[in-house]
Parts: structure tokens; sequence; C-alpha cells
């Protein structure tokens, strides 16, 4: 009879130390990349270098800002953190400072010290410069921003608004994921007769007589306020610093369409970016469906959408959109 130390031990096959491996080689890139942080932080203390027309996209949520921020990151020329930094921007200004009246911010919310906050936390990233940013609360902060950056570079997408409200309600279906930065809302939302308690998106001014709308009123008027807040501030901004951009012109000619996004952010359009943008359809980026215009009209949103579409008829032709 064999001892136990004399028997053979069977190493397990999935066990080969890959796993471990492939641990060690995460926490090292892990630990360079806070480490080229710190020192990029550093260097920017030392030189303090201002941030170079630094561009924003612009727009109401679920109307392509994605695609296009996706793609103006895959330049080499702008840094881009590739992700949104909602949580960065509310160390300065979160709903609750202003007591959840709204994401609305202007010229005079600008406080010392921001625009280097800003600056700096992009160059130790990405160590540019300039740098390319979205989220969808920006479209209530264009004063703001260029305050914060008088030479940055607007980019303004439109969609349709039949299609910009089915998307938006089935954002609300996912509170998961569009509703984190409202946990702390001081209010019972009730929408829908309680079936919606989360609020989704963003919060436009006045957004308190909605807490009992249906759900196709409430995407309405936020699709309504931003847009409006967004032609607003831009007659404040100088004409070539701001470019506006149709959705439907990115889906039926994106090489084209975006060559002149690129040109306006002053942004080599190279072969790369060019094969990027004809493949563009071919990746939908954070899209519920498959790209393609008035698709609204045969989702299951469609009668919610139609009961509002004729509110925001004149809006809509204001955008270049006859409903």
């Amino acid at each position: 009879m064999s001892s136990p130390a004399s028997k053979r031990i069977v190493a397990d096959p999935h066990e080969d130390g890959s796993g471990f491996w492939d641990k060690v080689g995460k926490t090292l890139r892990f630990h360079a990349t806070n480490a080229r942080v710190s020192l990029r932080a550093a260097r920017w203390q030392v030189g303090q270098w201002p941030a170079e027309r630094p561009v924003f996209i612009v727009s109401c949520s679920r109307s392509g800002t994605q695609m296009l921020y996706k793609t103006l990151s895959q330049s080499q020329a702008i840094g881009s953190l590739n992700r949104e930094i909602y949580a960065v921007w509310s160390r300065l200004h979160a709903p609750h400072h202003k007591h959840w009246d709204s994401h609305v911010l202007d010229a005079e919310d600008v406080e010392p010290g921001e625009r280097d906050f800003i600056t700096r936390y992009f160059y130790a990233r990405t160590g540019q410069r300039r740098f390319v940013d979205k989220n969808n609360q920006h479209g209530l902060a264009v004063p703001y921003l260029h305050a914060l950056y008088p030479d940055a570079r607007f980019v303004y997408i439109k969609r349709n608004p039949g299609d910009t409200l089915n998307s938006m309600i089935e954002g609300w279906h996912r509170p998961e994921r569009y509703a984190t930065w409202s946990a702390g809302l001081p209010a019972q939302v009730q929408i829908d007769g309680g079936r919606f308690t989360r609020w989704c998106h963003f919060l436009p001014e006045g957004w308190r007589e909605y807490l009992r709308a249906s759900l196709e009123e409430v995407n309405a008027f936020q699709y309504a306020s931003i847009h409006r807040a967004i032609r607003e501030a831009s007659r404040a901004i100088p004409a070539e610093q701001w470019h506006e951009v149709f959705y439907e012109d990115v889906v039926r000619d994106p090489v084209e369409t975006l060559r002149q996004v690129f040109a306006h952010c002053d942004l080599p359009f190279t072969p790369a970016i060019e094969a990027h943008c004809s493949s563009l359809l071919d990746k939908p980026y954070d899209a519920f469906s498959e790209i393609r215009l008035d698709k609204w009209r045969d989702q299951r949103h469609r009668e919610r959408i139609e009961r509002v579409l004729p509110g925001l008829e004149g809006l809509a032709r204001d955008l270049g959109y006859r409903v």
C-alpha cells in the first residue's frame, strides 16, 4: 500500500498557472498606469499648461453623442478617456449643490481652480493638452463650459424627436444605468402611476412638475428643455467654435459628415479615421437595437411618442425637422 507521500498528484489541466500570471500582469499594468498618472500630474503642477481648444459634444441623451465621442476618440491628436466622467464633474457641481434644482450651469457658476482641476485631470490621464469629453448633462451647461474654456470647440449633434424619445424611453427602463446619479433625489418619483420611481438621464429646470406625469410626457419635456437650452447658449458662442450635425446625416454618409466634424475640431482626418468611419454602422455604440432611421415607427413605444410629438412640432422645425 503506497503512502500518501508517494501518491501521484494529478494537476488540474485548468490550473496551469496562466490565471495567476494574468492577475500578476493586470496588477503590474494597474500600478504602471497609476505611476504614469501621478508623474504627469506632478509635471503639470510644475508647468501648469492650459488646455488647448478642448472639444465638448452636446445634445439630448440618446442622440448619437456616444458614437460621435468614440469616433473623435480614435484621433491620436486629442486626448480621450474613452468614458464619461460624470462623477468627476460632480465633484465641482453636483445637483444637490443647488438643492437639486437642475443640472443647469451658467458662466457665473465657474469657481476659481475648476479649470485647473479639469485640465490637470485630463492631462494626467492622457498626456495631452487637448481633450474631448461628453456626458448627457453637458447640454444644460454650455455657458459654464464656454466660460471655463473660452476657446473650446462645441459639436452639437441633433436627432429627430421620434427616434430620440424612443431611445430615451428605453433608457428609463434601465435605471441601473441611467439613474445612478439620482439616488439622493429629494422627491418621490411616481411616473406612469408609480411604475418608474428613479429619475433618469438629466434634470431640467421644472422637473418637479413631472413627478407624476406619463413617461412620454417626461421624455418630451426633457428633450425640449435641453435642446432649447443648447440653442439659447449657442448664441453666445463664436460661429467658428460651434458646429451642428444631424444624426441622420451621420447614418446616411458617415465618412463625409464626420470629415466635416473633424475639420471643425481641427483634427486630421487620417486614412485610419476614414476607415473607421466607413464601417461605423457595423459597430454601433451604446445602441439598444440596429442603427436605422425612423425606427420608432415600428417599435413598442410608438403610441406613446405619437401622443407627445404634436407638442414638439415647433421645436422640431427649429432644429431642422418636420414631424
